[in-house]
């Protein structure tokens, strides 16, 4: 009976040591180590909600949009949970709708998706609403809130697959660079 208590004192120490890990990876910003360290011990948390919540929002961070599908279908037990799918559904739809309308010339003018505060989202509403310059291959868009903030879309062929890059720029100065595939 004394190992038996043991044994699951010990366990709940240890999945606490994981989140806590995690977390402080995720406060820190280090948003890749936290998906990728999450990524090895998920199917052993992914019960758990608020870790499969922080392990989504640290992918989603570091700009590892697919991941969420698997914690999409996960988190459905509780408001928040159900709320934080949801959010990584519209981003992850608008990922693969903005990624099909560029490869494939599809016109997402008639498609009205919810917006999140997500740069992925932004661009896609702007290039939704065609509000862009386009110039050879990548496409440039104003954001409505801030003028002195832009952004520049455009495909990168890469060795196996094409990616879809999204440059952030203020003023002039490029501040971020997100690529998805």
């Amino acid at each position: 009976m004394k190992y038996i208590i043991f044994i699951s004192l010990f366990l709940s120490i240890l999945q606490a040591d994981i989140k806590t890990s995690l977390y402080h990876l995720y406060q820190d910003k280090q948003y890749e180590d936290a998906c990728k360290q999450g990524l090895k011990v998920f199917q052993q948390y992914r019960k758990d909600e608020e870790f499969v919540s922080l392990y989504a929002f640290s992918c989603l961070n570091a700009d590892q949009i697919d991941r969420l599908a698997i914690p999409i279908s996960i988190l459905k037990n509780s408001e928040e949970a159900r709320s934080n799918a949801a959010y990584f559904s519209v981003i992850l739809m608008q990922k693969k709708l903005l990624f099909h309308a560029l490869l494939d010339a599809y016109k997402l003018t008639a498609l009205k998706l919810p917006k999140t505060d997500h740069v992925l989202s932004t661009v896609y509403e702007l290039y939704s609403k065609e509000s862009y310059a386009r110039k050879r291959s990548h496409y440039s868009f104003i954001d409505p809130n801030n003028e002195k903030i832009s952004y520049k879309l455009y495909i990168k062929n890469g060795n196996q697959h094409k990616k879809m890059v999204i440059e952030e720029y203020y003023d002039t100065i490029m501040t971020h660079r997100h690529e998805y595939w």
